[in-house]
């Protein structure tokens, strides 16, 4: 049987290579040759809307026609794609690539197949090829015009506005309105106009290619992105819907996703007759059962579904293509059915070789004409992921975004500047003013505290999930809160504003692969410097005194411009604030700058010639210790300041909302009662700084009577205020968690202390429960994280400490690290996640039962009359739960109800299965740094310099130290801390490494000093405090 004559395509015309399509040949070789015979008409339906005619042999296979669709576009990347059409029953089904496509459709002329999206990669930055990402923007057009992309108004906006700039060009109000006048991309767009034409407005000089590429930032971040619902039934008959995605099954009532099953945990999936079944992997801390069983409509639906379960799972998680079974000898059991194509990893890895040509495409509903390069052999330099021009790029580094490496090395090389520095970061909404109060409201960049299992090289053939060199800017807010911005303030477009936060903790700025960085220029400034450990103690000073200031000039400048445009804050806490901030603001700005000034002569940088006299730093520490006494007044006032604004915020609805709001900014990374205790913080580091000096110097050295003398007065000031720090740090901290549960009273009453917090297992009759335990001096309270919009967690019941009893059971239970609790009204059995997490609750629980029994009786009562659910623990749904993995599509709010709670120390509790005590938290108080790194990814070239902030047990990374904002952070809790092995390949010195799971982070520090103060405050992030008793470490002040 000979081949059938190939007639010319449109893109053999314009000279683009024979597209293989999907197919998995190796190198080499060619396809098998097309099935002579009759040929038969299909129709296919195409993303733009048009139709096209297709003519293949009757008994050729599916891939034969998607292999003509693709080569008929020119796509490169078509295994993201595939045909679908109603079956016989009605039933929307794939096209399977190994049947013939005559035993699949039945009346082919009759049938209009589309041509859609199949599956939609966790990151759109995968997608390396314009046309690709063109015609993912189409599918996502689509979507929301069908009703299946669902999301608030302002996110339809949002992305409608990069539709019309995609299309029409340019910001043009009338244009704008006409066109959304013919055009309907929503069902209800005529109430969405004004804000899709201020949206478009700020989207100026945005090419077609960056349109689509901004379209695919925002939309990924939705629940419901690539997401195609098939209608069930759980075991109760509850209906809901199932789908599946990247990650693995989700689990939907309605439109909100109130479960997921990640591919790790799933060991196999089944279906008997019109039964779905899951078998998951034994897990102690899950509270499932082995198999999950839920009732579909038919059994036709039934293995619709399974079938795109199995290629989802091959396509993102296997390396290539899975084998097929050998045939049984007499009988069959179960489906033949198995994925057919190129995995993910090989369309990645084909895409790196660059063995295709570009070529130009029509956009059908484009004014403007696409820039597609003719190149013939791409690089990573330049990849055709569109750059962002810097008055549209928005650099608040969003969740899942990249890093600001949208040159190419070569350019970066010529321009001579870091990567990380390429441009200003700048919202690109309409006229922000520059004046603090004005700034834009995303929250700073926070990496969520969980990630999945998507590494380059992730074990169990899993599929890498990397981003790709040098993509777009925007980098986290990993956060983003995704908030609605207040009224003075901006919103970014690479942000969207139901953020859905991606795998956590890839960090883009972390994890982009940036041109790599020559470290010679490094390595002579370096040996250039003192080398006396003095000198680096000295450094560490200047360094955080610089971040210092710049917390006080968050209330000094930002909240006190911001509250100058408001009347919401009374007067008199206004003169209470304001006042007291700004003698130390100007005080601490002269200090900073003495102490510069003597490391410029310390290092030789000016009057090199003189030696000797001024490698000190004892009597600029002396003179300005000194000088803070005078300032003590002001310190005093500070407590007075922080139980004034609590007090008035209670009282005032429209105050407490005025403060959530400035917490929304990106100058705001910390939560805003910090920022008025970092006078008193900044005390303790100056004694620590002092002792080590101290401790360094002889004493005959020139320096140790000024610094043994400044010693002698901080100390007495820090004994002074000692009282005052610890009662202040406990009420902030019970202010603090106030706003992280739901379902309580009166958490904030004096006598009581916070002990510690974390996530236990709960045991109940189904099975253990995770929910999160916070222990006071004379209660524990045990929640769960409902569904709620602004990620709260629910209190669900407490246990009054006073005559309760703890007791180690796992004998009786069964379960690892599993303890009882008896109080004298109710039991509980909870579970830790390792021995050592055990103890430290045992301890700190048998401590606050000692400190209960000392107290005058029973606590009060806690919640509000009953749980806001009004069931027990034990009857709460699975609904309440959310498991590790799900954090990648947890859902931040854009209503105004605490969107900065999606990222709190609690959360991070929560994700990485941990707890923390306010030893931890004092500890971590007194252990704060500042100071330039150079960052490496494991997978990165070069090394890229950054400025880095340590405090609250996170990771803060700046361009330089004198950004106003963080554009990422990096929460450490659960993180791992050690040196880089041999095999590692890692030659340079004091460098260390941070590992979670699959992700790897190395750091190099300047210094041996450095290096080491690095590890120690680090330390003591990654590895919990455990102490027998909390008082030995401070004493007690009630307040």
């Amino acid at each position: 049987m000979g081949e059938i004559e190939q007639k010319p395509t449109p893109a053999s015309r314009l000279g683009a290579p024979e597209n293989s399509g999907i197919s998995t040949l190796e190198r080499g070789q060619k396809p098998p040759p097309t099935p002579s015979g009759k040929l038969m008409t299909v129709k296919i339906q195409m993303l733009d809307d048009t139709q096209e005619t297709f003519e293949v042999p009757q008994r050729a296979p599916g891939k034969v026609l998607l292999d003509a669709v693709c080569n008929h576009l020119n796509l490169v990347e078509g295994d993201y794609f595939g045909l679908e059409f109603p079956d016989h029953k009605k039933i929307m089904v794939w096209l399977d690539l190994l049947k013939p496509i005559a035993k699949q459709i039945r009346r082919p002329k009759h049938v209009v197949l589309k041509f859609v999206v199949k599956f939609f990669p966790p990151d759109h930055t995968q997608l390396q090829e314009e046309l690709t990402r063109y015609l993912f923007a189409l599918q996502v057009k689509q979507d929301l015009a069908q009703g299946r992309l669902t999301c608030n108004d302002t996110s339809a906006a949002l992305l409608i506005s990069h539709i019309v700039q995609s299309e029409i060009g340019d910001f043009d109000e009338a244009l704008d309105r006409e066109h959304l006048a013919k055009n309907k991309y929503v069902p209800q767009q005529d109430a969405l106009e004004d804000k899709i034409v201020e949206f478009h407005h700020s989207h100026i000089g945005q090419t077609p290619a960056e349109s689509d590429f901004q379209l695919l930032e925002v939309a990924r971040r939705l629940e419901m992105y690539g997401i195609r619902l098939h209608p069930a039934k759980d075991r109760e008959g509850t209906k809901i819907n199932l789908a599946v995605a990247n990650t693995g099954i989700l689990v939907f009532q309605g439109f909100t996703k109130i479960n997921a099953f990640n591919w790790a945990k799933v060991r196999k999936l089944s279906f008997k007759r019109k039964r779905f079944l899951i078998k998951l992997r034994p897990d102690v801390n899950s509270s499932y059962q082995d198999t999950l069983e839920f009732l579909m409509a038919g059994r036709d639906f039934c293995k619709a579904f399974w079938k795109i379960c199995v290629e989802h799972h091959a396509f993102f998680r296997l390396f290539e293509e899975p084998k097929p079974k050998p045939k049984p000898v007499l009988f069959s059991r179960g489906s033949s059915f198995r994925f057919s194509g190129r995995t993910q990893k090989q369309v990645l890895d084909y895409v790196k070789e660059g063995a295709h040509k570009k070529v130009q495409f029509e956009r059908k509903h484009s004014k403007i004409h696409s820039t597609r390069s003719f190149s013939s052999q791409p690089t990573a330099s330049n990849s055709e992921v569109p750059k962002q021009s810097p008055q549209n790029a928005s650099l608040t580094f969003g969740e899942g975004s990249e890093s600001p490496g949208g040159q190419s090395c070569q350019q970066a090389k010529e321009a001579k500047v870091s990567t990380l520095e390429s441009g200003p970061h700048q919202s690109p909404a309409p006229a922000s003013k520059s004046s603090p109060g004005s700034r834009a409201a995303d929250g700073p960049a926070v990496v969520p505290p969980e990630e999945e299992e998507e590494e380059e090289g992730g074990k169990e053939g899993a599929q890498p999930s990397q981003r790709q060199p040098p993509q777009p800017s925007t980098e986290l807010s990993i956060n983003s809160q995704g908030g609605v911005a207040p009224t003075n303030a901006t919103l970014s477009p690479n942000l969207s504003p139901d953020t859905k936060q991606a795998s956590p903790l890839v960090s883009p700025l972390l994890n982009d692969q940036v041109c790599p960085r020559t470290d010679d220029e490094e390595e002579g400034r370096r040996k250039r410097f003192p080398t006396d450990k003095a000198y680096f103690i000295a450094k560490e000073v200047s360094t955080t005194e610089r971040t210092y200031l710049k917390d006080l000039e968050v209330i000094a400048s930002w909240f006190q411009s911001t509250v100058s445009k408001d009347d919401s804050m009374p007067e008199a806490l206004k003169s209470l604030i304001f006042p007291n901030f700004e003698p130390l603001h100007k005080f601490h700005t002269n200090f900073l700058k003495e102490i510069e000034q003597r490391l410029a002569l310390w290092e030789g940088r000016s009057n090199a010639h003189i030696r000797g006299d001024y490698q000190r730093i004892g009597d600029v520490m002396l003179k300005n210790i000194q000088g803070m006494k005078h300032l003590a007044a002001h310190l005093w006032k500070h407590s007075e300041a922080l139980e004034a604004l609590e007090t008035s915020i209670k009282g005032s609805r429209r105050l407490e909302h005025f403060c959530r709001d400035f917490e929304l900014q990106k100058v705001c990374y910390l939560p805003l009662n910090t920022f008025l205790l970092r006078p008193l913080h900044r005390l303790m580091h100056y004694k620590q700084v002092l002792e080590r000096l101290c401790k360094h110097h002889p004493p005959s050295h020139a320096d140790f009577r000024d610094c043994r003398a400044a010693l002698a007065e901080i100390t007495e000031m820090v004994a002074q205020l000692h009282g005052t720090m610890i009662k202040m740090e406990n009420f902030q901290k019970l202010h603090e968690l106030k706003k992280d549960l739901i379902g309580i009273d009166n958490l904030v009453i004096p006598g009581r202390e916070f002990i510690r917090l974390g996530s236990l297992s709960k045991l109940s009759g189904k099975g253990l429960q995770q929910r999160m335990f916070f222990l006071f001096n004379d209660v524990l309270l045990y929640t769960s994280r409902g569904l709620t919009a602004s990620n709260q967690f629910k209190v669900h019941g407490q246990l009054p400490l006073y005559g309760m009893t703890v007791e180690e059971s796992e004998e009786e239970w069964g379960v690892p690290h599993c303890l009882t609790l008896r109080g004298q009204r109710q039991s509980i059995i909870v579970a830790a996640s390792s021995r050592s997490e055990m103890e430290k609750w045992t301890e700190d629980i048998q401590m606050a039962i000692a400190l209960a029994e000392k107290s005058n009786g029973p606590t009060p009562e806690l919640l509000a009359s009953s749980p806001p659910d009004n069931k027990s623990p034990d009857e709460a749904t699975a609904a309440d739960q959310e498991s590790e993995d799900d954090l990648s599509a947890s859902r931040t709010s854009l209503e105004r109800q605490a969107p900065h709670r999606g990222n709190t120390m609690v959360h991070v509790c929560w994700h990485r299965n941990t707890s923390v005590s306010m030893v931890d938290f004092s500890i971590a108080v007194e252990n704060q740094l500042s100071g330039n790194l150079l960052r490496k990814f494991k997978n990165s070239n070069g090394w890229q310099k950054l400025w880095v902030v340590f405090t609250n047990f996170c990771l803060f990374f700046y361009k330089s130290h004198q950004d106003n904002h963080p554009l990422a952070s990096l929460p450490l809790l659960g993180y791992s801390l050690t040196i880089p092995s041999e095999s590692e390949n890692i030659h340079k010195d004091y460098v260390f490494k941070l590992h979670f799971k699959s992700h790897v982070y190395y750091f190099r520090a300047e210094s041996e000093y450095t290096f080491e103060r690095w590890m120690e405050v680090i330390r003591s992030a990654t590895s919990s405090a455990s102490r027998a008793h909390i008082l030995s470490h401070k004493e007690s002040h009630l307040y």
